[in-house]
């Protein structure tokens, strides 16, 4: 008995514009390797019913009946025998050449565009967990701010920080930031800055400018109003050009800095630089991650991709720095 009604049989002349949907033939090598709907449905992860339908869609396009029940068993029927070979063998074709290209694309190296600072200071310390994540895939880090083309194969994907208005690309947000003042504990020492915001009239201080600079990130005047504080930094200090400049600066004892906190984590984690007063006060700009949809499907994006947010995920909190220095909490600033 056939699972359906009589087919009128057709002169079929198949052509690429004219072939049956995709869809339709991969229900019917699963539906015939199996001899069963459920099982066919389980493998391509749709319902039994969905499978049945392309099933009737099929052979209304050839005509005839592929499948009859028999006694409750699901058979092939002469017509099913005859197409199963063919396709089948096409269908492994397919999946092997899918496997060779995505082992070849795992296989070459992700090239991810970065800002320096955000490298330097944040992605390079993590290349180790990287490598646990993913063993094999080979990153090739660019540090740079300039405007990427990932049409022409400059890169593969970008972080940046800025707005997030990337228009025509896949774009993920990893975190929000926000600025403290950060010194070496040395100079908090030297200057005595503990709980002492009027210091800074009187120290040197590390101002940030440059291709990096968020223009909406508090400067020193717009730090203190936050603080309500009506002291007046000193006119003293030095002007760079990278976040992860003026850290290194804090760091080697040459000034009171505006840190980026997700950048200064390391940092105050062992100890080098410490908050001696103040709280985070929120830049404009966030982090993110960017591909273009094209790329969003290699395996190797993908791959990197995951691993980032996980890790962006991860980075929510930094505990306090010393028994002096308050706690700087990123939940306050993240934005997931």
């Amino acid at each position: 008995m056939n699972t359906l009604a009589p087919h009128r049989r057709k002169t079929i002349n198949p052509t690429l514009a004219r072939l049956p949907p995709l869809t339709s033939l991969r229900a019917f090598v699963a539906t015939a390797r199996h001899l069963n709907f459920i099982r066919a449905a389980e493998e391509l992860h749709v319902t039994s019913a969905a499978v049945g339908q392309q099933i009737r869609l099929l052979e209304n396009y050839l005509g005839q009946p592929l499948f009859n029940r028999v006694r409750g068993q699901l058979q092939l029927t002469p017509a099913g025998h005859a197409l199963m070979p063919g396709l089948t063998d096409a269908f492994d074709a397919v999946l092997s050449a899918m496997t060779q290209f995505a082992t070849s694309d795992h296989e070459q190296p992700i090239r991810v565009s970065v800002a320096p600072s955000f490298a330097s200071k944040w992605l390079i310390p993590r290349l180790d967990a990287l490598r646990s994540a993913a063993p094999g895939l080979q990153v090739l880090v660019e540090a740079s701010t300039d405007l990427t083309d990932l049409d022409t194969g400059e890169a593969d994907c970008v972080i940046r920080f800025g707005s997030g208005a990337y228009p025509g690309l896949a774009v993920d947000h990893l975190f929000s930031e926000a600025v403290v003042p950060v010194c070496s504990p040395q100079f908090a020492e030297r200057h005595d800055l503990w709980a002492r915001p009027e210091a800074i009239e009187n120290v040197p201080l590390l101002h940030e400018e440059g291709a990096e600079h968020d223009h909406a990130c508090p400067d020193w005047h717009a730090w203190l109003r936050a603080e309500g504080l009506a002291y007046r930094p000193s006119r003293g200090g030095f002007r760079l050009n990278q976040s992860s400049l003026v850290l290194d600066a804090a760091v080697a004892g040459q000034g009171l800095g505006l840190g980026k906190i997700r950048l200064a984590e390391a940092e105050i984690r062992s100890g080098r630089l410490v908050c001696p007063f103040g709280s985070p006060q929120p830049v404009g700009f966030s982090y993110f991650f960017a591909t273009s949809p094209h790329k969003a499907r290699l395996m190797r994006v993908d791959l990197f991709r995951n691993w980032l947010l996980a890790e962006a995920r991860a980075a929510h909190r930094i505990e306090g720095t010393s028994s002096q220095s308050p706690r700087t909490d990123f939940d306050m600033i993240a934005a997931e």
